[in-house]
């Protein structure tokens, strides 16, 4: 991984810790230790405190957790299309650093330590049966609606266009190549405030530039399906392509 840009404001890295469970392993930042237990990665636990929230996603995937101190997104890892109808949440199991709930946390604890604006991970948790195996993943909860969606209640703002165009520009200068950037995992808070979400599958790309150009072509596909033939979608698309450029 490379080394944080000068012009991007590092944090106080994350301690790594992990420990094993009936069935598996959780990984976790040891500062938020105490709050984390095998119980935590289960609904009902949440649901029975009135701290789980309406499921977020298309999926039935991941929930909103507020409870106390705890403002934190519980995601089950869960297959899409195809594969998704016929193994619902079985991966096989390769080793524990291959796990994608293992590689997503990895992942997020570095960037989140580069300063750049995405969630802080809290806990992953792996569930091992023989040769296969299902996970979760905790992660702090960041402000904010989807582009999408503030698109689609037309009070996208241009601010918020060149903040995405922005924000991605420097997830891209770090090498980090989003597997699934589009419109739903973006999300803008007040200030125009931008961070990325999701990094299922996400990974490091060392080699080459057509892999960037690509991630932002992802997006523009995305936003061409949702908002197909819409005049301001592609207004603050040359905003965005803009401030990718300028940054």
């Amino acid at each position: 991984m490379r080394a944080a840009d000068s012009s991007v404001s590092s944090q106080v890295p994350i301690q790594a810790t992990s420990r094993a469970i009936q069935g598996g392993l959780i990984l976790y930042d040891a500062e938020q230790g105490g709050k984390v237990h095998d119980y935590v990665f289960t609904p009902s636990y949440w649901r029975a405190r009135d701290a789980l929230g309406e499921p977020l996603g298309g999926r039935g995937a991941a929930w909103r957790i507020t409870d106390e101190a705890i403002d934190w997104v519980l995601r089950f890892y869960r297959r899409g299309g195809l594969p998704g109808k016929l193994i619902h949440d079985s991966y096989f199991y390769t080793g524990i650093e291959r796990t994608r709930p293992w590689r997503e946390w990895h992942l997020l604890a570095w960037m989140w330590a580069q300063g750049l604006p995405v969630p802080r991970p809290v806990a992953a948790r792996v569930w091992r049966t023989g040769l296969s195996y299902r996970g979760a993943l905790i992660t702090e909860t960041v402000p904010g609606r989807s582009l999408a969606a503030l698109i689609y209640d037309n009070v996208v703002t241009e601010a918020d266009w060149s903040a995405t165009g922005a924000c991605i520009r420097r997830l891209h200068d770090l090498d980090v190549w989003h597997a699934d950037l589009n419109a739903n995992n973006i999300l803008v808070g007040k200030g125009s405030a931008v961070h990325l979400i999701d990094f299922d599958r996400a990974r490091i790309r060392t080699h080459g530039t057509a892999w960037s150009a690509a991630n932002l072509a992802r997006l523009r596909r995305s936003l061409d399906k949702l908002f197909p033939q819409r005049q301001s979608v592609r207004d603050g698309w040359s905003v965005l392509t803009a401030a990718y450029q300028d940054n």
